[in-house]
């Protein structure tokens, strides 16, 4: 078995730099294969292209007979590009995408007359069978029937020769079953709090819009070594493995040159993300060996998510083209550091100003403050929440390493700007006067650009920091589909805003208070109330976890924990309350989560009892017998003097013993576990053992195996070794 491993270095090493010729500019190709406004207006009638713009900007229906020639435009544009069938892309909830591909060929009943059919029926709605999709006990698996619909705002896009169109996902009774609609209800829910405050400072606002910009981090491997791998390829990370000598101890890859082969594949994957028009812009090497990133320019959320689970596809479609394999797994490497996806979010009118964006006049910066102090205040009010947001079993092994945020959810503001709310947490409560009004105005908010400009610092180990113009939720792992984070979290904050704009009506309806004096005195009790929430230190230190738990805030370090969140009553109030999702809605996802959690903590397992009872006894035994056999031709021609000359070998041959007895009885010990574990009749129960009596087995097996894995010689060891993995170029 170690040739395979041989092999695979030896193929590795001889790769060539794949060929690619780089379109000469990007703005040239950005958005070719998109049916965007450039080609709508080609394609289109201009009753039809109003339809369009009118569902992106005001949510208005289209009506069925425009929706046939929409339908007409876009099967013409698309056949022009070489399409040959057409798919509803959407986004179940496996957290990846699905599609079924029908094409665009039609006959009559007997055969003839072909034609290329595609009408508004098909645009508008499918039905792809819904029973073998997770949905928490919505439908009965008898019960196939669900419905794809058309998401007009996040346009249909050219993969190959299919046309995709991004679509919802709902059931036959109206639950959705997909992670877009809970988005776009968060998101619809968000402009209507966000513009009715707005209006508290500028009257012709009209329409807020979530923005989010991502930070996708990943790893890249060689395909023949990632396929020696069979914990990689199963399920994404290295469940053994003895850390390499040197790993990023040094900090000489980050930002570092790229390498040629890693530069070629990023080149290649930036052009099809510009004729998809994904609007990449930044690319580098991260802190861990053969770690990268890359970054697009903000968009919409909607359109942002729709793009990041389009790139997560692409990535790995192009990586074949150039033998790699893509990593996108929180943690794949013990011992280097993990990859994330930091959600950077912020809000902009439509009005072309950015709320999360201090200005020059202090009426710009009460607005900057209230939107910047409610969300504050979201964060501090359902930290929970926001934490089980992004709880995965991936995430956990992140979630608290020395490398990414802590399992506790706190908000960064900089030095300069925690002395800024300390400022304002003095305004006289009740009407202000004169000199106050204008002493509060010159010389705190008027001074906001100048702070920012200076003073923001960064903190790494936040999980939600403020970063100048933007909130960046650096918790997010690099796996995740980014809706479920931005759907509770547009959702917290379009809450707290319609709570704000009731308090503030309040205080000027029933206590005569001017605007300025009712939202200086509501943001001043949020600022009191939003301490706790408030952190500027060292998020990895053992200090901060004790002075949390002082405060009050949550530290759930698994996924099973963190998820009893989404179903308190609260936050099925909360969904409830804002249209984002019923009751049903809610629980099903819960129950999807926990299953999801305990399918890869079983698929780990497994997995590991196999490489560690198949790859690793075996390749340790093979070596014992070679020890075994050195040490009777020893005795052989030394007599009783050999148990002296044998004694390292022989003393290896009882650690390997102890090693091999020690997988064996740990392994059957954790397969026992997980058949109590799936005797349990509850989710809740079922994720618990896993993660509590199954998932402690891991690192000890582990450690075993990482044992002999420096005791065995390396001639003899099956499976590809970290230093190959991380330094194979």
């Amino acid at each position: 078995m170690s040739t395979i491993r041989f092999q695979a270095l030896r193929e590795a090493s001889n790769r060539k730099v794949v060929s690619f010729e780089e379109a000469n500019r990007k703005s040239n190709i950005f958005g070719l294969n998109v049916f965007n406004e450039k080609a709508m207006k080609q394609y289109l009638t201009s009753d039809a292209f109003k339809a369009v713009q009118g569902a992106i900007e005001n949510g208005t229906k289209i009506e069925r007979k425009l929706a046939d020639y929409i339908a007409m435009g876009m099967k013409e544009w698309a056949l022009s590009k070489g399409v040959t069938h057409y798919t509803h892309w959407f986004q179940p909830l496996t957290g990846t995408t699905a599609e079924k591909h029908d094409a665009f060929f039609e006959t009559s009943f007997d055969g003839s007359d072909p034609v290329e059919k595609f009408g508004g029926a098909q645009l508008v709605q499918q039905e792809p069978d819904a029973s073998s999709f997770p949905n928490g006990g919505i439908r009965n698996t008898f019960e196939a029937r669900g419905y794809t619909a058309w998401d007009p705002t996040s346009p249909a896009f050219i993969y190959g020769t299919t046309l995709c169109i991004p679509t919802v996902f709902i059931s036959y009774t109206g639950e959705a079953l997909d992670n877009k609609i809970p988005l776009l209800r968060a998101l619809a829910a968000m402009d209507e709090a966000a513009t009715e405050v707005c209006r508290y400072f500028d009257k012709n606002v009209k329409k807020v819009t979530a923005t989010l910009g991502w930070e996708q981090e990943y790893f890249l491997v060689d395909k023949a070594l990632a396929h020696s791998r069979p914990d990689l390829m199963m399920t994404g990370r290295t469940l053994l493995g003895h850390t390499s000598a040197k790993g990023q101890q040094l900090d000489d890859h980050y930002f570092g040159s790229i390498p040629t082969r890693a530069l070629t594949y990023m080149r290649d994957l930036e052009q099809e993300c510009m004729l998809l028009g994904i609007p990449v812009k930044t690319r580098h090497n991260e802190v861990a060996p053969n770690q990268f990133e890359l970054a697009p320019i903000f968009e919409e959320t909607n359109l942002a998510v729709d793009h990041n689970c389009l790139l997560m596809d692409i990535m790995q479609k192009v990586a074949e083209r150039h033998d790699f394999k893509v990593l996108l797994h929180e943690k794949p490497f013990q011992g280097v550091n993990g990859s994330g996806k930091h959600n950077n979010w912020s809000l902009a009118t439509d009005t072309g100003v950015n709320l999360l964006s201090p200005s020059k006049t202090p009426m710009s910066n009460l607005q900057f403050l209230t939107f910047f102090i409610n969300t504050i205040k979201a964060v501090n009010d359902y930290e929970e929440l926001l934490r089980a947001s992004i709880a995965t079993a991936s995430n956990d092994h992140r979630l608290g390493a020395n490398e990414a945020p802590p399992a506790i959810i706190s908000v960064f503001i900089g030095e300069q700007l925690t002395k800024v709310l300390a400022e304002l947490e003095s305004v006289t409560r009740g009407k202000l006067s004169p000199e106050e009004k204008t002493d509060l105005k010159l010389n705190v908010v008027g001074k906001i650009p100048e702070v920012i400009l200076d003073n923001t610092d960064r903190n790494r180990t936040s999980p939600f920091a403020f970063t100048g113009n933007k909130f960046e939720f650096r918790a997010v792992g690099s796996s995740a589909n980014c809706s479920n984070a931005m759907t509770t979290l547009n959702t917290i904050v379009a809450k707290q805003l319609r709570d704000f704009k009731a308090e503030v009506d309040t205080l000027i309806d029933s206590k005569a208070m001017k605007k300025d004096d009712a939202i200086f005195n509501v943001l001043r009790e949020y600022i009191k109330v939003s301490k706790d929430i408030l952190f500027e230190g060292d998020g990895y230190s053992e200090a901060w976890e004790k002075e949390a738990k002082k405060r009050g805030l949550s530290n759930f370090k698994t996924t099973p924990e963190a998820l009893k969140a989404k179903v308190s009553k609260r936050a099925l109030d909360l969904f409830s309350e804002l249209g984002i999702m019923n009751h049903v809605e809610v629980e099903a996802r819960y129950e999807i989560e926990l299953e999801e959690y305990t399918k890869k903590i079983q698929i780990e397992s497994r997995v590991l009892g196999d490489i560690s009872k198949n790859h690793v006894i075996p390749t340790a035994i093979r070596y014992q017998n070679t020890l075994i056999e050195n040490v009777k031709g020893l005795k052989d021609i030394f007599g009783k003097e050999f148990e002296s000359i044998a004694k390292e070998q022989i003393g290896l041959i009882k650690e390997i013993s102890t090693h091999i007895e020690g997988i064996n009885a740990k392994v059957e010990e954790m397969r026992n576990e997980r058949k109590n574990a799936n005797a349990l009749n509850n989710a809740q129960k079922t994720a618990e053992a896993y993660c509590n009596k199954v998932k402690p087995y891991f690192e000890i097996i582990r450690n075993h195996c990482d044992k002999l894995e420096l005791l065995v010689d390396n001639e003899l060891w099956t499976l590809t070794k970290y230093r190959e993995l991380l330094f194979t170029k």
